[in-house]
């Protein structure tokens, strides 16, 4: 996986994974935001941006990505950030190899399987040739709150994203339940949007009730797209949290 790492050795380490469809850059007006220097560690996923070479086959080897990732820059722990994708992502490591991480902050993660999904992923199959379409992309990036100053991004980026990435990433995503090991993973800030879909907010309410040691805020007047949305709000609450 491509790595950015921006920040001081000195500050405390923080991991961002981002959503679905979009890569890094989507962090950047989150970490403009923050008033204290951190040491960011921000990955571009398999199948995305600068890891596109490489397709989003599962979430199982997407995380011996990270946690390999962690083991080398941050052994000691990191405050974990995911978005949506990235979000599923931050609650598995947590479950998983919770010595990496010190605090998990998951916003917008779904956690209610879909019932049926063979033929929703079958339909995204056959339209997947629209993200390379300017207009459509355009229409995707509103509903995830994409500022225009990151737009060219988004499309260059819809356009290069590969069916079986597509695929790969939205299935493990609609499959998702809360994993073994969840509840018992150390501190955790679980957020979703007021204006979101109801089953992100019962996914984020299930979360939540599943560990004990977490603390659930829903945020009013946002949508699926907080850390686009609200990168002032997002970053006062990782500001909250982040280690002396």
């Amino acid at each position: 996986m491509h790595l950015d790492e921006s920040g001081p050795a000195s500050g405390a380490p923080l991991l961002l994974l981002h959503g679905g469809g979009v890569s890094g850059w989507m962090w950047r007006p989150t970490l403009a935001a923050l008033r204290r220097p951190v040491r960011a560690l921000v990955p571009d996923l398999p199948g995305h941006g600068r890891s596109a070479s490489a397709d989003y086959r599962s979430h199982d080897e997407t995380l011996d990505g990270i946690a390999a990732l962690l083991e080398d820059r941050a052994p000691g722990g990191a405050t974990v950030v995911g978005f949506s994708l990235g979000a599923q992502l931050a609650v598995l490591l947590a479950a998983r190899r919770p010595e990496l991480v010190g605090d998990a902050v998951v916003v917008s993660a779904q956690a209610k399987p879909l019932a049926l999904p063979g033929p929703m992923l079958a339909l995204l199959g056959a339209a997947a040739p629209l993200a390379r379409v300017p207009r459509f992309a355009r229409l995707q990036a509103r509903e995830l709150f994409v500022p225009e100053s990151l737009l060219p991004e988004y499309i260059a980026e819809s356009a290069a994203i590969s069916r079986a990435t597509l695929l790969g990433s939205v299935g493990e995503n609609v499959r998702f339940t809360p994993p073994p090991g969840w509840g018992r993973s150390g501190r955790a800030l679980i957020l979703a949007g007021s204006r979101e879909r109801p089953m992100m907010r019962a996914s984020a309410r299930l979360l939540h009730a599943a560990h004990p040691g977490s603390e659930l805020r829903i945020v009013e007047g946002v949508g699926h797209g907080l850390p686009l949305q609200r990168p002032d709000l997002l970053a006062a609450m990782l500001e909250e949290r982040l280690p002396a």
